[in-house]
């Protein structure tokens, strides 16, 4: 049972190796997949990663937040949905906390992230 788990997951180890290294504070574009009826299109959804739950595993998600119409909006992704398209990350982060949910009650230039050079 153990060695079809350890199959499993070094199956997934090589899907999360093509997606780049980002963490809380970056900014990413997800390429996701939508179904609509028998159609299929891929939607990017650019946003802030605001946190990463349980990294370096199969049960790995990750949340971004985006302000749209003045309304933020989070979606949480699984690192290793088929629905994932691909992960460009756009912009690096500089914060110091690996959950940045302060930004949940920040605006306009309050909510702005420094930039790593």
């Amino acid at each position: 049972m153990s060695e079809l788990i350890k199959l499993l997951e070094a199956d997934n180890a090589t899907r999360r190796a093509d997606h780049p290294a980002f963490q809380a504070g970056d900014t990413v574009n997800v390429h996701v997949k939508i179904r609509e009826g028998n159609k299929e299109r891929i939607q990017v959804f650019t946003g802030t990663v605001i946190q990463r739950r349980n990294p370096n595993t199969n049960g790995e998600t990750f949340t971004v937040r985006k302000v749209s119409n003045g309304v933020g909006v989070e979606r949480i992704f699984p690192i290793l949905s088929p629905n994932l398209d691909k992960i460009e990350l756009v912009r690096k982060g500089v914060v110091r906390r690996a959950r940045i949910f302060y930004l949940r009650g920040k605006q306009g230039k309050a909510a702005r992230i420094k930039e790593k050079k």
